[in-house]
């Protein structure tokens, strides 16, 4: 029984989810959304708060910033939450609106960049607005989770240890990469202590990330319009990049058994499976990939009919004409 008095404590790391028996996929997808954030988040947001407050970088008089496509921005707004301090969420059209809705309602502040830089990317776009409101307001801190080592080391120290205990057998680890904070973390630890394990790294198709040329892209949490620094530095095994259509085919797939997994999620699972029908086709390795968040605030992308095809066009007739 877990007993917490503060909504950050909570870190519910034990629910695994077998693809072999409903999906055929011989994969261990490890669900990361059980928790009042509801995504992976949780760890980088409060292992960042934690050591700014260490470090003396932000008090009770400060005002965090962030730049977020989702997920960590609704991580910080809980941790602001259960510690009576103030966050702004600098955030671009591409958010969800219930992730938006998400942190207003955990009382943080939410700016929308909404126009991108002359590149195209919001992700410059948010930045350079989150360094505006820093020059602007004394008492601003941004706590810069695209360079900060307390965004991997929440990782190293807490997410790669729990699976390694967890499948002391493990051959293969799948994670999906975005800022590369998850993906840093998991790496070092495996190398330092289970070098024998093999990382591959999911991204989406229009991501930047390895030196691949940028495109257009729909979901947040997974991709990045710039290169990350984090990612530059993080040596692993593999590259497997997913097209967002064969995400939301997956993220489908996995809600037809029950499963409302994230639009990540799909993005992992669909580039786990095709990784391990090429590689491992007798199913003898024990692989486990990393689910960030639940699908409930993808209800009105992801899962939303209309969205989808205005988006990406019909994908069963697309599925249709490919198997045809």
């Amino acid at each position: 029984m877990a007993i917490i008095s503060t909504a950050d404590e909570l870190f519910d790391s034990d629910v695994y989810v077998d693809l072999g028996r409903t999906l055929r996929i011989p994969l261990h997808l490890k669900c990361e959304g059980f928790n009042f954030a509801g995504s992976v988040k949780l760890r980088a947001a409060t292992s960042m708060v934690e050591s700014s407050i260490r470090l003396g970088l932000i008090d009770e008089h400060s005002t965090m910033v962030e730049s977020s496509s989702g997920n960590l921005g609704v991580a910080l707004s809980v941790v602001a939450a259960a510690r009576s301090l103030r966050f702004v969420c600098v955030t671009d059209p591409k958010c969800n609106p219930a992730t938006v809705k998400l942190m207003r309602a955990l009382g943080s502040e939410v700016v929308v960049a909404d126009r991108p830089d002359a590149d195209g990317s919001y992700l410059t776009a948010r930045k350079t607005l989150v360094r505006e409101l820093c020059s602007r307001n004394s008492g601003y801190v941004w706590l810069n989770q695209y360079e900060n080592p307390a965004n991997w080391l929440a990782h190293y120290e807490n997410t790669a240890p729990l699976i390694g205990k967890q499948f002391p057998d493990l051959d293969v680890l799948f994670i999906g990469t975005g800022t590369g904070g998850t993906l840093t973390g998991c790496v070092r630890w495996f190398r330092d202590n289970r070098p024998g394990v093999r990382i591959v790294a999911v991204d989406t198709v229009g991501s930047v990330n390895f030196g691949m040329p940028a495109g257009p892209r729909y979901l947040p949490g997974l991709g990045a319009s710039e290169p990350m620094p984090l990612v530059e530095a993080t040596p692993m095994d593999e590259i497997v990049r997913v097209h967002e259509r064969d995400a939301v085919r997956m993220c489908r797939r996995l809600a037809r058994h029950g499963f409302l997994m994230g639009g990540s999620t799909g993005t992992v699972v669909s580039g786990a499976a095709r990784w391990l029908d090429r590689h491992d086709p007798a199913a003898t390795l024990t692989s486990v990939a990393i689910s960030a968040d639940m699908g409930d605030r993808y209800i009105e992308t992801v899962y939303d009919d209309a969205w989808v095809r205005s988006t990406y066009g019909d994908l069963d007739k697309e599925q249709e004409e490919s198997n045809g």
